[in-house]
């Protein structure tokens, strides 16, 4: 991690490594600092006040190694990250003025992405940041993942069915509450569905019916000019002397016919007269035809009228965007399906609420078997974390885990109550504890001092290491108010947490930075900056020599540097046994 211009330090370097890191300096020198750099990159406040005086800007910049499959990598890379050969690459800029920016992978970011990476690559516990554990979803996850499998496969069933119950909730949900929407609809239905069928309409039906509403309202007209277009043709009886025009083209034909044979294109002019005479003979018998079938039928006419009428009608209630009697005929069909399943839609009420029912019975046993692997684990773990707090200057200290139901009369029933429920189960988890005997139990964020809180957290922390596998944890002066053996204690502790995870303690303690695998110093210059030469990894010797000048505030002194030997060879004996 690089820190440029953020309080005291000038351009700094800290490396960190796998294991247990102890970073230590005299006061004021900027170990804060290292702990404020990692918040700004986890998504902490952006405090302008942090900027160096005289400096536009504080900039830090992390590359952090992630595990495999680690949910922080899968959600960087959503948001548009690019990894480095596993490791991702985040820096946090704050400006005197206050602005704040993010960079994850090479991509600007919402300062909200870093705290959600946060979330699941570093666990930050300090006097004022006793953060992730005091959650009681933190906490109650914690407690699942200790359990193992003696809740994990209950858990697992529970969700399952809790799944299945919400989905046929849900269904029954929207068919109960549109009972009336689903009843008018049904009536509306059957109102056109049985208007449609009493027409019994047929597609194209209004067009013949047009036409002939159209032939039977001109009977007459249509009847009198036939009549006369006949005539014309064929001559009228009742005026024998009247010319026609059959009786003109047979003039024209026999003149042609007479001479004909002296000319072949009076001839074939001749045979086209002849066509023709054929052709108006057709027409003149069509027409006669068809004025002795044409018959003005007034009660005819009246009942086409009133058929298109109804037809109308239909095409103006359920005919489509071309106003079809087809797409009448289509409506109802539909229409017809639609009513059947809103018709079916009371048996399906019945079918549903008996699954439900059924399903809240078998979620509310899954939900108690749930609940039984959580109480056993829970019992576990408070003698677990009771003990270790014995070994931290806390021996009268006392932690349980407060697991209850709430009652709600639309939950599930168990044990003769009915509780609420949800996709973690029934219960409400939260972690309690009584610091001295006669002490009630009390939330741990509430029931310690702030040195004692740290401490609670380191115990609660090295029980559920594994069952809780963040990467990075970072401790900051948790060992306030210790000192002696209770600092020996805490040091194999952190030291025991950091055989499977990364631990970094700021500390002022050498019983405590004795047992790091790795040691870096906060040094100032003359000048009260802190530089990149100022964080420093300390060699086996230097480590002799800082560890010195914490215990005796001499450096050189040979009876500090015999009795930090002597700690340093005591911490690291346990290490290999």
């Amino acid at each position: 991690m690089r820190i440029r211009d953020l309080g005291v330090i000038d351009d700094a370097v800290v490396e960190l490594a796998p294991g247990f890191t102890a970073v230590t300096g005299e006061t004021g020198a900027g170990k804060t600092m290292v702990v404020t750099s990692l918040g700004l990159l986890l998504g902490g406040r952006a405090d302008p006040g942090l900027v160096r005086n005289g400096s536009e800007r504080a900039v830090v910049e992390g590359r952090l190694q992630l595990p495999p499959g680690s949910p922080a990598a899968a959600r960087a890379v959503e948001a548009g990250a690019e990894l480095d050969d596993g490791a991702l690459l985040i820096s946090r800029t704050v400006s005197a003025e206050g602005r704040s920016r993010a960079h994850v992978g090479g991509r600007s970011v919402p300062v909200g992405l870093l705290a959600e990476l946060g979330e699941d690559l570093v666990a930050v516990h300090g006097q004022t940041d006793q953060q992730r554990l005091l959650r009681p979803a933190r906490q109650r996850g914690a407690l699942d993942r200790y359990a193992g499998e003696s809740l994990a496969g209950p858990l697992a069933r529970y969700r399952e069915v809790y799944r299945r119950l919400r989905e046929v909730s849900s269904t029954l949900e929207e068919l109960t509450t549109r009972a009336r929407e689903r009843a008018q609809e049904a009536d509306l239905l059957r109102f056109g569905l049985d208007e449609v069928a009493a027409a019994e309409p047929v597609a194209g039906e209004d067009e013949g019916l047009s036409a002939e509403a159209e032939r039977l309202g001109h009977a007459d007209a249509l009847s009198s000019a036939a009549t006369l277009a006949h005539a014309a043709l064929a001559g009228d009886p009742a005026d024998p002397e009247a010319l026609d025009a059959g009786t003109l083209l047979a003039q024209s034909r026999r003149a042609l016919d007479a001479v004909r044979h002296h000319d072949e294109r009076l001839a074939a002019l001749a045979d086209r007269l002849n066509e023709v005479g054929y052709l108006l003979a057709d027409v003149a018998g069509d027409l006669a035809g068809y004025a002795d079938d044409l018959d003005a039928d007034p009660v005819r006419l009246a009942a086409v009228e009133d058929r298109r009428a109804v037809l109308s009608q239909l095409l103006r209630k359920y005919g489509g965007p071309e106003n079809s009697l087809a797409e009448v005929i289509a409506w109802a069909e539909s229409g017809s399906a639609r009513l059947s399943e809103l018709d079916g839609d009371d048996e399906r009420i019945d079918e549903l609420g008996a699954r439900e029912t059924a399903l809240r019975g078998e979620l509310a046993e899954l939900a108690a078997e749930v609940s039984a692997a959580r109480q056993a684990a829970a019992g576990r773990f408070a003698a677990a974390v009771s003990a270790e707090l014995a070994e931290l200057a806390m021996p009268h200290a006392r932690v349980t885990f407060a697991i209850s139901q709430v009652d709600d009369l639309s939950g599930i029933e168990i044990e003769g109550r009915t509780v609420a429920y949800g996709p973690h189960g029934v219960d409400e988890v939260e972690v309690l504890l009584a610091p001295h005997p006669g002490a009630q139990p009390r939330p741990i964020a509430k029931g310690a001092s702030g040195g004692e809180l740290s401490r609670v957290m380191l115990a609660v922390e090295v029980v559920f290491a594994g069952a809780d596998p963040v990467p990075t944890y970072l401790f900051d002066e948790v060992d306030a108010g210790v000192g002696g053996k209770a600092a020996v204690e805490i040091g194999r502790r952190l030291a025991k947490l950091a055989e499977s995870a990364q631990v970094v303690v700021v500390t002022h303690l050498p019983q405590v930075a004795a047992f790091a695998d790795r040691h870096l110093v906060v040094e100032k210059t003359n000048d009260g900056t802190v530089t990149r030469s100022g964080v420093k990894v300390l060699t086996d010797e230097e480590r002799v020599r800082e560890l010195s000048r914490m215990l005796a505030g001499l450096e050189d002194s040979e009876l500090g540097r015999a009795h930090a030997e002597e700690l340093l060879a005591a911490a690291r004996a346990p290490r290999h046994r």
